[in-house]
């Protein structure tokens, strides 16, 4: 709950989509998102990040939780909870995020996987409320775009 004393800006609202074919099947893809494991290490791990805590129970209903922090800036956390998912197909899911403890956004993602020859087609569509200045959308759009290149490495590598 924020507090009341404080000030608030307006929330911004930012709808955005991604489309980036991946050199592997939908099922291998789908697995990076599925599999704790892979998914730690393309989602929150990484050069200069410090992950302190990731858990998930991939399933509809099911949460995910990441605490880590980029360098020397305020702890991210990352609070998911599934919505939807088809295997090898389609994931929905909402998430909060907040940065030093304070409320930065709530985003409502779907990730839809469409086989492509021997490739993946991934269309990523977010729509998100930043909260108080945090972001426009555009920082979480270009966020979005390099965790989907770290997914690259994931499954393709």
């Amino acid at each position: 709950m924020t507090d009341a004393s404080t000030e608030l800006k307006p929330a911004v609202h930012s709808t955005f989509r991604i489309e980036r074919l991946y050199k592997a099947g939908p099922a291998r893809v789908f697995r990076a998102f599925a599999d704790t494991d892979a998914k730690r290490r393309w989602l929150v791990e990484g050069e200069g990040f410090e992950v302190f805590e990731h858990a998930a129970d991939f399933r509809i209903g099911g949460r995910e939780f990441s605490r880590f922090r980029f360098g020397q800036s305020p702890e991210i956390t990352n609070e998911t909870i599934y919505q939807d998912i088809v295997p090898d197909a389609r994931i929905v899911f909402c998430y909060r995020m907040t940065l030093g403890g304070a409320p930065m956004s709530a985003s409502l993602t779907t990730i839809e996987l469409t086989a492509a020859g021997q490739s993946t087609l991934l269309v990523h569509t977010e729509q998100g409320a930043y909260l108080d200045g945090s972001d426009d959308g555009a920082g979480r759009e270009e966020g979005t775009r390099l965790l989907l290149e770290a997914l690259a490495k994931e499954v393709e590598g």
